[in-house]
């Protein structure tokens, strides 16, 4: 493939020498401080761009120019951006995720099947804990988790407590611990009478997301015009 990559950053970094050692052309790595470099390149089979919600202008209209796809994994969209993904997908290929682990897409199918047998006599907590650079919390993943628990949006989520809280209600109790160099993780607490679950997926490092970003690409390169996520892959 001819893999254009939105940001110059860490993520943006491992994406070219991933998909390079794995025989792909990769024909520029662009944000918005060097956009001219597009005028001179041939056009991309697909966009990757885990970089800042900044980008994503520039990125749709790239993929309405060329008609090329577009895997898309940066987090923190307001509903207006996330509504032009969208609308992209009705003329052209985009996969989009907050999350490219194999394993917490697994983790969010799971959730779907467990939560209903435990939400009526069991309280949930969720924590997510990243690196001491992540912009936005809580962490796009620990949203999508969040989904899974509750589709219909019938608990109140409660973001960290503090003071005089009193008892729970029906909530969903979210924590966003940011420190180090940590790459990513996500615990989903069951906490009943005299019994608890907890669930948790860890993330050494980064390169799990760019292992499934890659793997994103490859696929949604040959399909049909359409929106694509991770459970598409499974």
């Amino acid at each position: 493939m001819r893999v254009l990559i939105g940001g110059q950053g860490r993520m943006g970094s491992l994406i070219k020498e991933t998909a390079e050692a794995k025989g792909h052309t990769v024909l520029a790595n662009v944000d918005a401080s060097n956009l001219s470099v597009l005028e001179g390149l041939e056009p991309a089979d697909v966009v990757l761009d885990f970089s800042h919600r900044d980008n994503l202008d520039w990125i749709l209209d790239y993929v309405e120019k060329t008609d090329c796809a577009l895997v898309y994994g940066t987090t923190g969209l307001d509903e207006a951006q996330k509504q032009k993904l969208t609308d992209l997908s009705k003329q052209h290929r985009v996969f989009y995720s907050a999350n490219f682990s194999y394993g917490v897409t697994v983790l969010t199918e799971l959730l779907k099947m467990v939560t209903p047998l435990l939400e009526d006599s069991f309280d949930m907590e969720l924590v997510e804990t990243h690196h001491n650079q992540k912009a936005d919390a809580p962490s796009g993943t620990a949203k999508a988790l969040l989904e899974a628990m509750d589709p219909n949006d019938t608990y109140k989520k409660v973001y960290g407590r503090e003071g005089l809280i009193g008892a729970r209600q029906k909530e969903i109790g979210v924590h966003a611990l940011r420190g180090g160099t940590e790459a990513g993780e996500h615990t989903v607490h069951f906490f009943g009478d005299n019994e608890s679950i907890t669930i948790t997926h860890h993330a050494t490092n980064r390169q799990i997301f760019v292992n499934g970003a890659i793997r994103a690409a490859e696929f949604v390169v040959n399909q049909p015009v359409g929106m694509y996520n991770m459970k598409s892959l499974l």
